[in-house]
């Protein structure tokens, strides 16, 4: 698939929804943003070895069971593209956010500049990387953070069938509300479907005013099969 056809993909989803989602529930999904082909040569660059920086066996971290795979720049073309063309309008509303938690609402308007940002602090690795699951593998519930420069929201992109190439794997949210019970939210995805969500908190509207809530992510047990997703993260790693 070019990249150029990626990139009108992005620019045609409905924008306003993906906002609303995101300010009532901290996460918004779009369906079918990759086509199948793009699935099956994302998830088969994981024994790539030369796309990769760094690879991660969870268990060895107490992070979960499975492993996953930084991309090095260059990032794959449509990494490249899916993290470039997304982040303008997810900066619009990230900076709304930060009006709203009374911080400085100044994500500037390109990915390029922000990745000059997060270099002045020390921050120049990339982030994007593939995720591979097997059969009783599992991610628990964290935030991706890799430094003191943070973008607030992220996105996953599941590139395998659920049903058909794997079962179990369900994706996962857990909102952390001030003196209440957390609240779990499974979010169902399809191959090729892409959710947006919150790396770790957003604000949330009370009786008082906009407040803060916190956000974590993880993947529950995959029962059978195999489950491959690409995460894309717009800060970079310290």
């Amino acid at each position: 698939m070019p990249t150029s056809d990626l990139g009108h993909r992005i620019d045609a989803i409905d924008w306003a929804a993906v906002a609303d989602g995101l300010d009532r529930a901290g996460h918004a999904v779009v369906p079918g943003l990759l086509p199948p082909a793009l699935c099956g040569a994302l998830a088969g660059m994981f024994e790539e070895d030369a796309r990769f920086r760094n690879r991660v066996i969870m268990e060895r971290h107490g992070y979960g069971q499975g492993v996953y795979r930084y991309f090095a720049d260059p990032l794959p073309p449509p990494v490249a593209t899916l993290r470039t063309r997304l982040y303008p309008p997810l900066a619009a509303i990230a900076n709304g956010w930060a009006r709203r938690l009374g911080a400085a609402a100044d994500f500037p308007d390109t990915h390029a500049a922000y990745r000059e940002r997060c270099r002045l602090a020390g921050q120049s690795r990339p982030t994007p990387l593939l995720l591979r699951y097997g059969p009783g593998d599992y991610n628990c519930l964290h935030q991706d953070l890799y430094g003191a420069e943070v973008f607030p929201i992220q996105a996953v992109l599941l590139l395998d069938r659920p049903g058909v190439d794997f079962t179990g794997g369900e994706f996962a949210l857990v909102e952390q509300r001030p003196r209440r019970q957390s609240k779990l939210e499974v979010v169902p995805l399809e191959q090729g479907a892409m959710a947006l969500f919150a790396v770790r908190d957003r604000p949330a509207r009370g009786t008082r005013g906009w407040h803060r809530v916190q956000l974590r992510h993880g993947v529950s047990p995959l029962r059978s099969g195999n489950r491959t997703t690409l995460g894309v993260i717009f800060h970079d790693a310290a």
